[in-house]
């Protein structure tokens, strides 16, 4: 497979705001470089043609996407790189994308402390523009990780220590890859290149399509409204831990009324039942949507993540 493209349509939304950003019109990036790439060579595996576009909003004081036809991730690469990588997922229930407060603004805090961060607009489930929606957001995924292993020494990266992080839908898809790494959605990765995560970050995530637990959206958007049995076991992530998942870190507040922290907890309990190394922090309040900022309590949950980091060395 040839390597990722570095250039894309200069007129989505994306491409603008991360222009903006890069230029300091929001906010200083210090000398961080910002670098957006498509995610594919080539065709999209089991893309449909379609005239839907890409669309950019802003909603409740926050940027969101949706309807994205060519997924994209974008590097935003620190001062003074110190090996570790992350590529985070928004979330959006798997209809939109939460692009800056779960994304950009993730990615420049990353980046603050050494991390590279890679922020993933990927494909959002939609039967006329994939021919599975079930597996494209994984296909989107599991490439990115194939592609940051595959140019991880080029761009001065361990391969042994790239992790992938999710925020709401956007935990259920981190979640999915830390899970279904040995189900390779497709096929053309195949190879001796691993697209099993390192570690997973889960922050406020839709793990379980359990009816009583789930964000039914998510679900509903993923899975449709009448799934079988079987496929709703397959998503629900807590019920696909194996000792070989990679080491997990979950926040959740006890208060959200939209993804319910039981979906942390039974990811968590999981985890320790199959002796895979998992931390959690579990505030009172705080709600759904937070991002960086729980501003219900003065404890900061990403200096929590870091040092978890830190301890994984």
């Amino acid at each position: 497979m040839k390597e990722p493209h570095h250039s894309v349509n200069r007129n989505t939304f994306f491409t603008c705001f991360i222009f903006a950003f890069s230029m300091n019109i929001f906010s200083p990036l210090q000398a961080q470089s910002v670098t957006e790439m498509t995610l594919y060579p080539g065709a999209i595996p089991g893309s449909i043609q379609s005239k839907i576009k890409e669309l950019g909003v802003f909603e409740n004081g926050t940027i969101r996407i949706s309807s994205v036809v060519v997924p994209t991730l974008t590097k935003f690469t620190p001062v003074k790189p110190n090996g570790t990588s992350v590529i985070i997922c928004p979330g959006g229930g798997y209809k939109r994308l939460a692009i800056d407060h779960e994304g950009v603004e993730v990615a420049k805090a990353f980046n603050e402390k050494g991390i590279t961060a890679f922020v993933l607009k990927y494909r959002l489930p939609n039967d006329s523009i994939m021919t599975d929606k079930t597996t494209g957001p994984l296909q989107d995924a599991q490439q990115a990780i194939w592609n940051v292993r595959k140019q991880a020494i080029a761009w001065g990266l361990n391969p042994q220590k790239i992790g992938i992080m999710g925020f709401s839908a956007g935990g259920h898809l981190a979640s999915t890859a830390a899970t279904h790494f040995n189900f390779v959605a497709d096929s053309s990765l195949k190879g001796t290149i691993s697209v099993r995560p390192d570690f997973t970050i889960l922050i406020y995530p839709v793990i379980s399509f359990n009816d009583s637990i789930t964000h039914q959206g998510s679900k509903n958007n993923l899975i449709g409204n009448k799934p079988t049995a079987e496929m709703t076991k397959t998503f629900s992530n807590e019920l696909q831990i194996t000792k070989n998942s990679p080491p997990a870190f979950l926040v959740h507040a006890g208060d959200d009324g939209t993804v319910p922290a039981e979906n942390s907890i039974r990811f968590y309990q999981a985890c320790i039942k199959n002796k895979v190394l998992a931390e959690m922090h579990l505030y009172p309040k705080g709600g759904h949507g937070f991002g960086m900022h729980n501003k219900t309590t003065d404890d900061k949950w990403f200096e929590r993540l870091i040092n978890w980091m830190n301890s994984m060395q």
